[in-house]
């Protein structure tokens, strides 16, 4: 009997090591995978060129294209207008989210007579713009409807053609985006007469212009969070180098065919808002961004408004 509790005691005890050793075990941790990552070419990519060498990173000149690779499960993470990230999100039933804004306005109004100063001098005259259908055209119908003004409004179809009218002098008063606004001030007379961001700030205090994100398919974050969160570090820290040292981003810009000519990006950098914007200040932002958008076109931000969990 002695022998047979001795044995027993022996098998508790043995039992109570293992039971010891494998309550001290690590859990699993998530294996590392990088991101796949697809950017537009001109603004909303200028935040990923420190990065391009480090990371998985295809560039596209076509939205679409980026649109299609992130809902076919391709893209981990995409560098989206803010209305497309929206649009994804009611596409994939939530099944995006976005990490941060990162650029703001990149719209400027320009003139070649020197007789535009306010907003209010656009009144009665003719503005030609890109961009029918879509955030150009619902932007600057919201700017000239909160300051009370009528001007006609003349879209083109591309910025080739519009740029190509302004330098024929066909146009005296035009909205152009960056890098284009850019390129055509160094090549005509015309001159930024009026910052497009700064003018939504004066009538949408509670809303930003925030017209470029970084979005994330819940799928990845879930599966590999601590990859995400070190992707945001490094972009965070590309951002900050990019608005510190913009000749060198420049040059990166043109290699990497961003924007095509490292003249122009050095100029244009500056201009375009690069930023890394999270938390309440972006969601606040976005979401009154997002609705004049909703009120003048539901489609163009997906047919409803994002939930909380955007």
């Amino acid at each position: 009997m002695r022998n047979m509790k001795r044995t027993i005691s022996l098998i508790l005890s043995a039992v109570c090591v293992i039971l010891l050793i494998g309550g001290c075990r690590k859990p699993a941790e998530e294996s590392a995978v990088s991101p796949k990552v697809f950017a537009i070419t001109g603004p909303t990519g200028v935040g990923m060129v420190n990065l391009m060498e480090d990371y998985d990173i295809t560039l596209s000149a076509a939205p679409d294209e980026v649109v299609g690779k992130v809902a076919s499960g391709e893209a981990d993470i995409a560098a989206v207008p803010t209305n497309v990230a929206s649009s994804l999100y009611k596409k994939l039933n939530g099944g995006v989210t976005v990490l941060c804004v990162n650029t703001l306005g990149v719209l400027y109004m320009m003139d070649s007579t020197g007789a535009i100063q306010s907003f209010s001098d656009l009144e009665g005259k003719t503005i030609y713009s890109t961009g029918e259908g879509a955030n150009p055209q619902y932007i600057l119908e919201y700017l000239l409807k909160k300051n009370n003004v009528n001007a006609t409004i003349s879209y083109l179809a591309t910025n080739d053609e519009l740029t190509g009218k302004m330098a024929s002098g066909e146009i005296e008063i035009a909205m152009v985006p960056q890098p284009a606004a850019t390129s055509v001030q160094a090549k005509t007379s015309f001159k930024i007469a009026l910052d497009i961001t700064s003018e939504w700030a004066k009538v949408s205090p509670e809303s930003k212009l925030m017209m470029g994100c970084l979005v994330v398919r819940n799928e990845y974050l879930d599966a590999h969070k601590k990859d995400v969160e070190r992707f945001l570090k490094d972009y965070k820290a590309s951002v900050e180098q990019v608005n510190s040292d913009t000749a060198a981003a420049a040059q990166l810009c043109e290699t990497y065919q961003i924007i095509p000519s490292a003249k122009i990006a050095e100029t244009a950098i500056p201009y375009c808002n690069i930023t890394y914007i999270t938390g309440k200040e972006m969601k606040n932002g976005l979401s009154g961004y997002l609705q004049v958008l909703f009120d003048a076109n539901p489609a163009s931000v997906g047919g409803a408004m994002p939930e909380d969990g955007f």
